[in-house]
């Protein structure tokens, strides 16, 4: 009778713990036995949880149970979809989903009020939800190596943007609502469909860093030439054949640039027509004084 007693209570403990759910191996090396809120890094600024390289497929539940995080990393890993949980960790100022699987953002992204910086480079994401411009203490945003080709027009509500990359997309224009963030610093369109800048792209008036190269843009606006702040403008790898005599207006182009790190005018690999390919060899000053007497002529 013991024994059989002993067997009956093996199989309730059997039941017992089938009952609790199993986690994905990865979640369970992550906790190891651990509190969640062990993961936490309080720094003298910001509260962060990075969950880098950890060969997530799915985000971790006990994620959503974290509100008093700040930074949080889930870059390259396996993420198919980020639930609207999300929009529980409402302290959220950078948001790191760069390098996952991602094809749509939750619409509750726009309950993060206080997000300051977002990367969601390097997913599958084809459009981008409106919601996002409720965010409009957003400064930083990189979508690039995506698929999008158009952005919402609510995004003219992100007033406080200053550096927008959308590199390796598919635009064929520049978005419209673009031209009405004003201050924007840092711009790039490298690697798109773009086959020409918008007169509209003068309202950009504190853009210090342009970059459209890599894409079939055949000229340039004149109205380019009024945003007196640019420092570098990377016209690389496009049909550009002229250039607009006003370029000499922009004084803070030091130099013509070979590095992609440099500051100045990029503009090699361009079918300019002659005499512009032997006066750029010149460098900066000799191709200003050009286009300056040219327009003088004219």
């Amino acid at each position: 009778m013991g024994t059989e007693h002993s067997k009956n209570k093996g199989r309730r403990s059997m039941v017992f713990l089938r009952k609790g759910p199993k986690l994905p191996a990865w979640e369970d090396a992550l906790l190891s036995g651990r509190e969640p809120k062990s993961l936490l890094k309080r720094g003298l600024r910001y509260v962060s949880l990075s969950l880098i390289m950890k060969g997530m497929t799915s985000t971790p539940n006990f994620l959503w149970g974290l509100p008093e995080v700040q930074k949080l990393n889930l870059s390259r890993n396996q993420l198919v979809v980020i639930p609207p949980s999300l929009g529980k960790l409402d302290r959220l100022v950078v948001l790191n989903l760069g390098g996952n699987c991602l094809k749509s953002l939750p619409k509750e992204i726009g309950l993060l009020r206080n997000l300051k910086v977002l990367f969601v480079d390097m997913n599958c994401l084809t459009e981008v939800p409106a919601e996002l411009s409720l965010c409009r203490k957003l400064e930083v945003l990189s979508l690039s190596h995506n698929r999008i080709s158009q952005l919402p027009l609510s995004f003219t509500d992100l007033t406080s943007l200053r550096k927008l990359n959308l590199s390796n997309n598919r635009f064929v224009q520049i978005p419209l609502c673009i031209f009405a963030l004003r201050s924007l610093d840092f711009l790039h369109l490298g690697s798109n469909r773009l086959e020409n800048i918008a007169e509209s792209i003068q309202y950009l008036v504190n853009l210090q860093i342009f970059i459209v190269e890599n894409n079939s843009i055949r000229s340039l606006p004149r109205s380019l030439c009024y945003i007196t702040t640019l420092e570098l403008l990377n016209i690389d790898y496009n049909a550009i054949q002229t250039l607009p005599d006003d370029l000499y207006l922009l004084r803070r182009l030091r130099r013509i640039a070979w590095n992609p790190m440099d500051k100045g005018l990029h503009i090699a690999h361009n079918p300019l027509s002659r005499p512009l390919p032997e006066v750029v060899e010149g460098g900066l000053d000799v191709l200003f004084s050009y286009l300056r007497e040219k327009k003088e002529h004219n």
